[in-house]
């Protein structure tokens, strides 16, 4: 048979413009979504059934399972989902993905659909350049939509004809006649494959195509598919490598649902293949064989996955306690980490904002639990605890500095995927006030260098300059709670911002009237020049806190009057 170098390159190509299709279809789904999946993400219950609709709906509307694991496992590396919660939307996720098998089906085979790819083209170009990012989201699912067909048609032409030159299969054909070994070795190349292309949706299709065309039986489709449910666990594996031990344990719980589901339906392969075949048949009839073998793999897929949620959607406890059983808890586990942030691979682009926001909450909160130690600071007068206390605040300075560096990577990170305008401005902001919040740690740290200061003196501060240090300092923590409810709804106009911008005129002019009264004190010998300077550094530096407690509402402020 003459099948070159070149016709293999043709059909790799074809398996690239597939998953080029798949890739950019479903961001332009995930841009056109971005908000409605966000909220769906975080209306998520401890409801199992509801998990499991959550995942279904989400993997069906995004076209990728391994999206969704990946995602659900950084969410639960980030304490945004329990692992019961994740084991519910893993399930709904398996069921989810069998969506394109069926889209394939019903219209791949039966339908000449990419004879429509280059009229949906067209239809799609006004969308595409449009300038308002939803309507350009449309343009690209269309876009994506075409290119999988048209990919899906190509692989179809590319290969080669193994009908007539059956010479080609005839290392596999070695190995169809083996009975249930056969099975078993198709469930392996089938876990491989997956593995290697890294979707189990593409390496779906080239098991459609395969058994379309007559190379392998529906028996063997059937082995290829359970094969591709043990592969495609492996990316929310990798995702988990760095994650915290919660996220390992739902990327292994991925898997034991997975490989539990393989094991009883090779238990019972023959009579769950043939009930398939009944029901397929009862179904849509037998008028087209290519057709009937299609839709037969669909439905295992799918049978597959919807028996194996409904027999282990009760076990959801036991799979907990299996996979906490196989990865135990450490008994240090990470004294310091990104919460909401994992150093693995990200979730989806848009999804990985939800996860940015929540840990830069965090961070405005460890910057008002870092000003609460700076109060206590002032009043600590025993040599062990102020050491103690301020060794703990100088750690948490280069905790600020950690976190700054490293959610700017990540977003940096989020910006170079596909996003919409939105999303755009939002990262902009976010890192605005990253930037802020790292000035807020340095002014904490600064209070406290000058509290340290003023202790290795003999003289101590008056009662009247306690006591504008006190109200000072009520000002600022006011200041801080106030960002901080604005940072945790940046999206909503649920927090009047006013007040943000009213309590720092109130610190400035509180400033300005202690300034000109430390001059006056000083001058009547209240107290000596240097507690004077002190006085006004910690005054100071109160109100230099509350600019930068401005300019983190101002960047939150940004993307509301944005929205508004």
């Amino acid at each position: 048979m003459d099948y070159s170098f070149f016709d293999l390159l043709k059909l790799l190509g074809a398996l690239g413009m597939f998953l080029y299709g798949m890739k950019i279809m479903s961001e332009g789904l995930q841009k056109f979504a971005g908000d409605r999946l966000r909220r769906i993400l975080t209306a998520m219950t401890t409801n199992r059934v509801t998990g499991v609709l959550t995942g279904l709906s989400i993997t069906a509307l995004i076209q990728s399972s391994s999206a969704t694991t990946v995602m659900v496992v950084s969410f639960v590396n980030a304490g945004l989902l329990s692992l019961a919660q994740s084991i519910g939307v893993i399930m709904g996720a398996n069921i989810g993905t069998t969506a394109t098998a069926w889209l394939i089906s019903a219209l791949g085979f039966k339908i000449d659909i990419a004879a429509f790819a280059l009229p949906l083209l067209a239809l799609g170009i006004p969308f595409i350049f449009s300038q308002r990012s939803k309507r350009k989201s449309v343009g690209e699912f269309i876009f994506g939509f075409s290119f999988l067909f048209m990919g899906l048609q190509l692989l179809k032409e590319s290969t080669p004809d193994l009908k007539s030159n059956p010479e080609m299969l005839q290392f596999i054909q070695n190995y169809t006649d083996m009975g249930f070994g056969s099975i078993l070795l198709f469930v392996l190349i089938g876990t491989i494959l997956t593995i290697i292309v890294q979707s189990s949706s593409a390496t779906m299709a080239i098991t459609l195509v395969m058994c379309v065309n007559g190379w392998i039986t529906f028996e063997l489709g059937a082995a290829l598919v359970l094969g591709e449910n043990i592969g495609t666990t492996i990316t929310a594996n990798l995702a988990a490598l760095t994650g915290n031990t919660q996220a390992k344990r739902a990327a292994l719980a991925h898997f034991v649902f997975n490989i539990f589901g393989v094991i009883w339906v090779l238990l019972l392969f023959t009579p769950f293949t043939q009930g398939v075949k009944v029901l397929v048949t009862w179904l849509f009839g037998a008028e087209d064989p290519a057709a009937e073998i299609s839709f037969r793999l669909s439905a295992f897929h799918t049978c597959f996955n919807i028996c194996n949620v409904l027999i282990l959607i009760w076990a959801v406890k036991l799979i907990e306690r299996v996979v906490c059983a196989i990865i135990p808890q450490k008994e240090a586990d990470e004294e310091y980490r990104l919460r909401y942030i994992s150093g693995g691979m990200l979730s989806t682009a848009e999804l990985s904002i939800l996860q940015a926001s929540k840990e830069i909450h965090l961070y405005a909160e460890r910057t008002h639990k870092m000003f609460g130690m700076v109060r206590e600071l002032l009043h600590t007068e025993k040599d062990d605890a102020f050491n103690k206390l301020f060794s703990r605040i100088e750690k948490y300075e280069s905790i600020s500095d950690n976190m700054e560096l490293e959610i700017a990577a990540y977003l940096n990170q989020v910006a170079e995927g596909r996003l919409s305008s939105e999303s755009k401005l939002q990262i902009r902001r976010m890192l605005r006030e990253i930037t802020e919040l790292e000035s807020i740690g340095d002014s904490n740290y600064n209070l406290a260098r000058t509290i340290n200061r003023k202790r290795q003196t003999t003289s101590d501060f008056t009662p009247g300059q306690y006591e504008h240090i006190h109200f000072m300092m009520e000002l600022t923590n006011e200041a801080l709670l106030q960002m901080i409810a604005v940072v945790e709804h940046p999206e909503h106009q649920t927090v009047d911002i006013n007040k943000s911008f009213n309590l720092e005129h109130e610190i400035n002019n509180y400033r300005n009237q202690l300034k000109t009264q430390n001059i006056v004190d000083v001058n009547n010998k209240e107290y000596d020049y240097q507690m004077g300077v002190y006085y006004m550094d910690i005054i100071g530096e109160c109100e230099k806190l509350g600019d930068y407690v401005v300019n983190v509402v101002e960047a939150s402020s940004e993307i509301k009057e944005k929205k508004a």
